[in-house]
């Protein structure tokens, strides 16, 4: 014998491939722009970044005056297309999951505010290593504050270019995430440019006018968060301009 079987399969090698726990929302894979396969597909993707780990984190889709919510308390990357919450602009719940032990996000009164405030159509909400590290630097406790310029992803950021300092601000933690709704609302009113707020020792809040501005947005964030924490540690301000930027030093 050879080793193969009947079916020419040779068993000794072959090993059929281990199905996963949860499957792939394969309309996310696609491309497919529905809202509950944006969610779905989302928290799989940050999960793998370590953004959402520990059932921490979340995401909210608005299609028109319709949200769509990821649940609070469970596993992100675990998440099924019957586990999202439907609610209206108002923030008033419209359609539950069939789990009722599954609860509407804590953090839908600052989704809420983005929608209200920014008319935007998805938010974004990471524990990020980096965005919580981010608030911690020096620089930004000084401030109250993140502060960032020419960094070329700077350039990924809505009204923002190279040269532009980025600004983010940066609210205090509380014992419940909706408490933190209040203080968001200051901030976003304070800092009408910054598409994003960052919470102490927490993670990060960001938004955009759609699934993909918020994704965008929130990956160059985490890029120059982990940048401005690794320059810190370097002893480089990451808040001036550098002094070999031959284009600041042309006259005017």
């Amino acid at each position: 014998m050879n080793g193969q079987s009947l079916d020419g399969v040779d068993h000794r090698t072959h090993r059929a491939p281990s199905p996963p726990e949860r499957p792939l929302d394969e309309a996310y894979e696609r491309g497919h722009e529905d809202a509950v396969s944006v969610i779905t597909g989302l928290c799989r993707e940050m999960y793998r970044h370590g953004w959402v780990t520990g059932t921490g984190g979340g995401i909210s889709v608005r299609q028109g005056d319709t949200v769509y919510m990821a649940p609070s308390g469970v596993q992100k990357e675990r998440l099924r297309r019957e586990d999202i919450f439907v609610l209206d602009r108002s923030g008033a719940v419209r359609h539950r999951p069939p789990n009722t032990a599954l609860r509407v996000s804590q953090c839908c009164p600052l989704f809420m505010h983005a929608f209200q405030m920014r008319n935007a159509g998805a938010c974004i909400h990471t524990h990020s290593q980096a965005a919580v590290l981010a608030t911690l630097l020096p620089p930004t406790v000084a401030a109250g504050e993140f502060r960032m310029t020419h960094q070329e992803m700077i350039k990924g950021v809505p009204q923002h270019g190279y040269h532009d300092t980025l600004v983010v601000p940066v609210i205090d933690n509380t014992a419940q995430e909706e408490q933190l709704a209040a203080s968001m609302a200051a901030a976003m009113r304070a800092y009408t440019r910054a598409p994003a707020v960052l919470v102490r020792r927490h993670g990060l809040y960001v938004w955009g006018r759609d699934y993909v501005q918020a994704k965008t947005v929130n990956e160059c964030l985490d890029y120059l968060f982990e940048v401005a924490c690794r320059m810190h540690a370097m002893g480089i301000d990451h808040t001036q301009v550098p002094p070999d930027c031959a284009e600041c030093r042309q006259p005017k």
